[in-house]
This record gives structure tokens, C-alpha cells and sequence, in this order.
């Protein structure tokens, strides 16, 4: 199980102090709360892509290539690269080149993206968003699996001898998660390709995202990629922890009835009792997480976000700092003496650079053999 944090990239004000960080300061924010999640043992750290206030992440492979100098050992991932308005082309040279900057560190979430006046700013429309998606991930599919490409299609002009540079580290291309809040579309899409598919799991009841994630098993296997079980989901969560339950409730509150995303709604209480939300000590982090795995089967990667709300920099970090203490090595334990032997890990540049060898060698003794019973008299 891989365990780490995802951000949004939102710049809120602390309704506590009445302080707006600026956007420098949320930038330099993201770094520090990455080096974070390395110093403490996590495994990811992802952040989003917007183009619009208030959030700040327009630039999501600047960032995690600026984070992957001063890291080592944590993959650099996106909550969200948006599939829809951006090219192919642009998206394929990127992560390529991030790809080689991070040592093959890398992977991403696709998504469509939901705010409508963000299309019309790169020339698209939001009505086209499932048919964007399906076409420009197939070119980029094309982009790094081909060495010369030759394409045409309905949102883009056609591309003649095109080649993609640089290309992907060991010639495999990053791992691709499709996430989505509420498209069975996007679902189908990654079952069709073997990829990821990654439920925000934040906003709704459990239910919501037990219909997708349910889809996405059922046509990962019908694809012929492994069984439902076996196929490869990430999660999203979030959570407030101090010592205890009173203390983190007590000082959540105001960030929660103030935020934009869920604020001036449903109480906290009623929130936190009907979404993944939690609120309160490490113990009743631990049992509210390791009771996804009955909601939604085996699953490899877990993301958290903490970093929203106008919550302080000061306060991330404590909170990371709590997480790695008495937070991760339970989930860790609980997850892997759970996890069935035929269900498998999270992919990794690593292991997917060896099954790459592993098929290629299949290949090559087969067509070995057929050639040698092509010579029998």
C-alpha cells in the first residue's frame, strides 16, 4: 500500500487569524509539505492542476520537478492533469522529461476537470469533456509507446512522422491513474487500458464511489487485465488529528464552516459521519482508514489531503509529524497483513520496467519458436 498526501492547490483564508497567503507563500508551502511527507516515511506526494483562483498549481510538472531535486525517494504524482484542455503532445513531453529529471519517479491521475470557464480558455468546450478525454488519452497513449506517430482526430490537427521527445525513461511510460467524482466514462477508460483509476473519495457517501470503483473492477477484468480484485485503485481521504478527539474537533471547526469547498453546509458532525472526512485522534484516523479496504476491496495507494482550508503551513506540518509517528506504521502493518498474495502492489517505474523485460523476453522465445517450427520439413 502506498500512502501519501494530495493537495488541491487552493489559497484560503485562515478564518482564525484572517491571514491570505500569498501565492509565493502557498508555493513555497507545497515544497516544504512534499519534503514533509519524504522525511516522514510516506510514499507520494501529488498536487493538482488549476487555471483559475483561488488556487495556485497551473504549472503542476514545475513544481514536482523543482520538489524532485531536494527529494529521493518519494513518487511525485498529480491530483489531477487535465486530460481535456491540455494537448497531448505537451502532456506526453512533460512527464517524459520530468521522468528522467526524477530518476523514473513519476506517475499521474488524469482527470477531465469540472469548472466550466477553464475550456473556453484553451479553446475548448466543457460539453466535449468525456469525448476530449477519450481522444486525446489515446494519442497520448500513441505518443509514448510509439517512436513515429501518424494521427488524426476531431479536437486537434493531425500529426505526420511525429516523435515525442525525450522519450520515456527505459522506454516505459509513466504510470497513468484516471480519477474521477462522478463519470462511469472515465471509469470505462482506464478498465479499457489496465490503467489506475483513482476515486477522490472526499466529498460523497461511500456508496457514490463504490458504484465507480465497482465498474472500474468489473471492466478491468473484462478487458482481460486480471481479476476485479487484482485491479489497481487509489483512494483519496482527508483528516484533522490532535491528541485527542475534543482538542482536533475544537480547532477544525472554524476552517470547516468557513471553507469554500464544504463550508456554510452540513454540520461538521453530520459531515464526518457521511463522508471519509475524519476529525479527531490517531486511533480513529486508523480504524476510519483501514475500513476502506471493506468498503471498496484491496487497493494500492491511499492519499490524504491536508492542506486546504487556510489550515497554516505550522499546522500541516504537525500534523504530518503525528501522521508518521502514530498514524502510518499501523496502516502499513493492518494493510499488508490484510492484503491476499495474488493481489498486487502499486506500480512502480522499477517493476514495470521489469515486466517490460519479462514480456519482451516472451515475446522474443516466441517467435523464436514459431520460426524454428516454420523450418521443420
Amino acid at each position: 500500500m502506498e500512502i501519501g498526501v494530495f493537495s488541491v492547490s487552493d489559497i484560503t483564508t485562515d478564518p482564525t487569524t484572517g491571514h491570505t497567503p500569498t501565492e509565493n507563500e502557498r508555493i513555497k508551502a507545497a515544497v516544504a509539505i512534499a519534503k514533509k511527507v519524504e522525511e516522514i516515511g510516506m510514499d507520494v506526494y501529488a498536487i493538482g492542476e488549476h487555471h483559475n483562483r483561488p488556487f495556485f498549481s497551473s504549472s503542476p510538472t514545475t513544481t514536482l520537478a523543482y520538489i524532485a531535486a531536494q527529494t529521493e525517494r518519494i513518487t511525485l504524482s498529480t491530483s489531477t492533469t487535465l486530460i481535456t484542455t491540455n494537448d497531448p503532445v505537451k502532456i506526453a513531453e512533460d512527464f517524459a522529461m520530468l521522468q528522467h529529471l526524477a530518476d523514473g519517479r513519476v506517475d499521474l491521475i488524469m482527470g477531465r476537470g469540472n469548472t466550466a470557464p477553464v475550456y473556453p480558455w484553451f479553446g475548448k468546450n466543457i460539453q466535449d469533456g468525456i469525448e476530449l478525454a477519450v481522444e486525446n488519452y489515446s494519442l497520448l497513449r500513441r505518443l509514448w509507446d510509439e517512436d513515429t506517430v501518424n494521427w488524426s482526430g476531431k479536437y486537434r490537427t493531425p500529426l505526420q512522422n511525429f516523435t515525442s521527445t525525450p522519450r520515456p525513461l527505459d522506454g516505459v511510460a509513466p504510470f497513468v491513474w484516471h480519477g474521477s467524482i462522478r463519470s462511469p466514462q472515465i471509469a470505462e477508460l482506464a478498465a479499457y487500458y489496465g490503467d489506475g483509476f483513482f476515486a477522490n473519495n472526499i466529498f460523497w457517501p461511500k456508496e457514490h464511489y463504490q458504484q465507480l470503483i465497482g465498474l472500474y473492477r468489473e471492466r478491468y477484468e473484462h478487458y482481460g487485465h486480471g481479476k476485479a480484485d487484482q485491479a489497481i485503485v487509489g483512494l483519496g481521504g482527508q483528516f484533522f488529528m490532535r491528541k485527542n478527539s475534543q482538542d482536533a474537533v475544537k480547532e477544525f471547526r472554524p476552517y470547516f464552516d468557513n471553507a469554500p469547498v464544504y463550508g456554510h453546509g452540513p454540520s461538521l458532525e453530520d459531515f464526518t459521519s457521511q463522508t471519509p472526512l475524519t476529525v479527531g485522534s490517531p486511533q480513529e484516523v486508523i480504524e476510519k482508514t483501514l475500513a476502506f479496504r471493506e468498503y471498496f476491496g484491496d487497493y494500492q495507494r491511499q492519499l490524504f489531503l491536508v492542506d486546504h482550508a487556510g489550515l497554516p503551513l505550522k499546522t500541516v506540518l504537525e500534523q504530518l509529524d503525528l501522521f508518521g509517528e502514530e498514524v502510518l506504521p499501523v496502516l502499513r502493518k493492518e494493510f499488508a497483513d490484510r492484503k491476499p498474495a495474488h493481489v498486487p502492489d502499486a506500480p512502480t517505474h522499477a517493476s514495470r520496467v521489469a515486466a517490460s523485460v519479462i514480456a519482451s523476453a516472451s515475446e522474443a522465445v516466441a517467435e523464436a519458436a514459431s520460426d524454428a517450427a516454420g523450418r521443420k520439413p
